[in-house]
């Protein structure tokens, strides 16, 4: 079978749901998992063939259906590196690249530190920082045994080494250490805001990662900010991401708590996404 009758099957199978750059996108992922191929590599040969026409069809369906393609193939591009996931892990966003990008930027890579990542999932978080960081401790808290599994499969696959730990966060009373930085994306959506989230997101991401009821929004971020308050080191720093539509409520949560030095950054979208606090 010729590989280009796939490229133009993407394009009109899957324009209803998606746009033309998006349709060509999951067609170029789909050739280099299947094929091993580039785009460059099709330019040069643009009669190659193709022996996986079963594959490419499941594929293809697979995506009709909406199933987010790291889900079809198991895993996902994080900060460099590669990254397991599956229906008990978020897929990893760009947007938490710039939280990534923040915190490196932000401390001082020849000096030891100790980081804990709250709410893991994949690990992607917590793993981009023990491999950009090599003096940094890191440790990965989820609630979830299966995400917490596939975090540690994560960390080996990527070569670093991290601690793990499976505990429901809203029912801590105290963290075991004392950290220089917590970091964490913990569930934020809204009931309220489903009718905005795509088919693809809402019928095959982990609910668990994602909502929060609408009469508390914040409920993370303040159990989290109150553990900081004794587990985080003078001068030490707090990250999250953010609900973009309560970028203000989160600025006056923390002004309301032992923190100083709150900053709210926009991601590259222009929304309010991410946000860091200084222990007084």
């Amino acid at each position: 079978m010729d590989i280009k009758i796939y490229q133009n099957r993407f394009r009109e199978l899957l324009t209803p749901i998606y746009d033309a750059d998006e349709a060509e996108q999951l067609f170029l992922i789909a050739l280099d998992e299947l094929e091993g191929k580039r785009r460059v590599d099709l330019l040069m040969s643009p009669t190659m063939q193709t022996k996986k026409v079963e594959e490419w069809e499941a594929v293809l369906k697979a995506l009709e259906e909406q199933k987010p393609i790291q889900y079809i193939f198991g895993q996902a591009h994080f900060y460099g590196l590669t990254f397991e996931v599956n229906e008990f892990t978020l897929i990893p966003r760009r947007e938490t690249e710039e939280l990534v990008e923040w915190i490196i930027n932000s401390v001082n890579p020849s000096r030891p530190i100790s980081i804990l990542d709250i709410g893991t999932g994949s690990g992607c978080i917590g793993i981009s920082l023990a491999n950009e960081l090599p003096l940094a401790k890191v440790t990965l808290v989820d609630v979830s045994p299966e995400a917490l599994e596939v975090a540690k499969r994560n960390a080996k696959r990527n070569g670093v080494e991290v601690d793990l730990i499976l505990s429901n966060i809203l029912e801590t009373e105290k963290l075991k250490s004392t950290y220089d930085i917590i970091v964490s994306n913990p569930p934020y959506v809204r009931q309220l805001e489903k009718v905005e989230i795509k088919k693809n997101v809402l019928d095959y991401e982990p609910h668990l990662a994602l909502f929060v009821e609408d009469s508390d929004p914040l409920i993370f971020y303040r159990k989290i900010a109150q553990l900081a308050d004794c587990n985080l080191s003078k001068g030490g720093m707090l990250f999250y991401e953010i609900n973009q539509y309560l970028g203000a409520e989160t600025v006056e949560l923390f002004e309301s708590l032992s923190f100083e030095q709150i900053e709210l950054r926009k991601d590259m979208m222009g929304n309010d996404r991410m946000i860091k606090a200084v222990k007084k």
